[in-house]
């Protein structure tokens, strides 16, 4: 930031040269140079930081030059002086446009590293209350017009009123009687342009929000295009998607009405105030009443025209910095979002699992009225396999959920060896747990990224092993290049069963003692079915083990069945046992042998 100021200063500076010089170059060409005029610059100044002594160095050089070459030199020598400095003062414009990007490069990947790692670290409950496709804007679209609103901040900021200041003293030096009747109209120009954008900030928020619901139309079409053809809905998400961009569409209209009169108006504003100059200075200088040579009046003129710019500037910034402010509202409302799952200050050494996890008198709820588990109690030892069953929405994830710390029990706690898993890191025991949900996570890479997920520094040997057991290997090996091959979005060049494997062999291969099977198997045919429940048979050997299970013939082994029923366990025993019991799970076993 300080390199910017002073490259930017640097070039004002080196402008402003640039203008003042016009003086004595009409000077020449209007034959107007007066020797005993430049007699008291006859001798070299004693250097000093100051205009005064710039002045006098320039003619005192002025009259060498005049003296020896004549009025021929002179103007080479003034027009010289004006490409110089032109040079200079483009050169720092370089640099300060160049120190400028690198600033808001930083900047702009600060924010965006710092809005990801906040939204990575959230507990999942946000991510349910929350549009997909709208947080994606606000890290992709709200993000780029905050970068693009820095600059126009720091032109608002620095530059641009700089520029009016140092140019308005230099008027002021050159006759200040005509400066002060210039500057009447800044006032009145700002209040103009202060009530045109006064409402861009408000406009600019829901410019933002509707196109984060345009992004979320999109990303849930190209998602569900099947369902979409399906169903032949494709005219139902086109009307939604024409009513979005519409109202899109009107929100930066109407925006774009405010914010491109600004300019306009202050442009004419500034020409008014250029013709009253004209008139009003043009008037003393014909009648001998100004303290301005016509030479002086004309780059008096000149220079103020350049006013006009930097004026025009601010008035064009302002709608940008209103967009920039509007979406940093948007990005901070999430940076300042506080996750649900907080890390201990002192977090206590996990160094293995070594008896149980208990659930002890565990509820959970999202909201005060909205309970999802009441008094879940129950003790998972290790080497042991607990199945969860039940009608749908009975609670059965959030119990699963709440083992790795997704969310965090309303009231009573789960403790691993005797510890509440509050009290340990995260990571730490998120390390000790291996997931495999109904819905394989897959992502756009290759078979041996996707398998080795999280893990560094994976020899190939390790991950064909954890694709053998998990009955994967084989087709993995029939693909065109093999562990190599790029599976597409979410997997989609590969079948569900062929899907599933991939996301157990990920589990072997990261080996937990602890192991989380969240109806793994719903969703296959029998086929499937049979080469993935064979591939989590090797899983589960000397695992610990907690199942959702949709199917009860996948869990009859189990060593304890607990059946979940509106967010409570309703009956508990082996399979033999409960059948027996002549409850909820004979009915849901009943039914599932018609």
């Amino acid at each position: 930031m300080p390199a910017y100021i002073m490259y930017a200063l640097l070039a004002i500076i080196f402008g402003l040269i640039n203008f003042t010089l016009l003086k004595p170059l009409f000077d020449v060409i209007f034959e107007q140079v007066d020797p005993a005029e430049l007699q008291q610059y006859a001798n070299k100044p004693d250097f000093a930081v100051s205009i005064r002594y710039i002045m006098h160095l320039f003619n005192y050089y002025f009259m060498q030059v005049a003296a020896e070459y004549g009025k021929l030199g002179t103007l080479m020598y003034v027009c010289i002086i004006i490409v110089v400095s032109v040079f200079f003062s483009n050169l720092f414009t370089y640099l300060a446009g160049v120190t400028l990007a690198k600033v808001k490069a930083d900047v702009i990947k600060g924010m965006r590293i710092h809005i990801f790692g906040q939204v990575s670290q959230l507990h999942l409950g946000y991510f349910t209350n929350e549009r997909k496709g709208d947080l994606i804007s606000k890290m992709t679209n709200d993000v780029q017009e905050v970068e693009n609103s820095i600059v126009q901040s720091l032109r608002v900021v620095f530059r641009e009123p700089v520029t009016i200041i140092l140019y308005f003293g230099a008027l002021f030096f050159m006759s200040v009687k005509l400066t002060l009747f210039t500057i009447l109209i800044i006032p009145i120009s700002g209040a103009i342009i202060g009530g045109i954008t006064k409402r861009l900030k408000k406009r600019a928020v829901a410019s933002q929000e509707s196109l984060g619901r345009i992004v979320n139309i999109l990303d849930e079409t190209i998602g569900g295009m099947r369902v979409v053809r399906a169903f032949g809905a494709d005219k139902y998400i086109f009307g939604k998607f024409d009513q979005e961009t519409d109202n899109y569409s009107k929100i930066n209209v109407s925006m774009a009405k405010r914010n491109e009169l600004a300019s306009p108006i202050s442009q004419f504003l500034g020409v008014f105030v250029v013709a009253g100059i004209l008139l009003y200075g043009g008037t003393l200088v014909l009648n001998n009443e100004s303290d301005l040579s016509a030479s002086e009046f004309l780059a008096y003129i000149i220079l103020f025209t350049q006013v006009l710019n930097p004026a025009k500037e601010i008035s064009r910034a302002m709608g940008a910095v209103q967009r920039g402010l509007a979406s940093a509202d948007r990005i901070f409302k999430v940076i300042d979002t506080k996750t649900t799952v907080l890390e201990p200050d002192n977090p206590k050494a996990l160094n293995g699992f070594n008896s149980a996890v208990n659930f002890l008198q565990v509820a959970f709820a999202y909201t005060d009225e909205n309970w999802v588990l009441k008094d879940i109690d129950f003790d998972l030892e290790k080497g042991k396999t607990i199945a969860l069953v039940g009608p749908s929405g009975g609670g059965k994830s959030t119990i699963a959920d709440l083992l790795p710390r997704f969310y965090d029990p309303t009231r009573g706690s789960i403790c691993l060896d005797g510890v509440d898993i509050r009290d340990f890191a995260s990571k730490d025991l998120r390390s000790l747990i291996g997931i495999v949900t109904q819905e394989s996570i897959l992502f756009n890479d290759t078979v041996f990224n996707n398998i080795a997920f999280g893990i560094d520094d994976v020899s190939e040997e390790k991950v064909e092993e954890a694709a053998r057991i998990a009955n994967a290997h084989g087709f993995i090996s029939d693909l065109e290049q093999g562990y190599q091959t790029n599976i597409g979005e979410r997997g989609s060049k590969l079948s569900g069963g062929q899907r599933q494997r991939l996301s157990i062999a990920r589990a072997v291969l990261k080996n937990p003692p602890i192991l989380i099977l969240d109806e793994a198997t719903s969703a296959l045919d029998s086929e499937s079915e049979r080469l993935v429940q064979e591939a989590l048979t090797n899983l589960m050997s000397n695992r610990t083990t907690l199942v959702i299970a949709h199917r009860l013939s996948t869990i009859q082994h189990a060593d304890e069945i607990l059946v979940v029923q509106h967010g409570q366990i309703v009956e508990r025993g082996n399979h033999e046992e409960l059948l027996a019991q002549e409850g909820l799970y004979k009915k849901l076993s009943t039914m599932q042998s018609v």
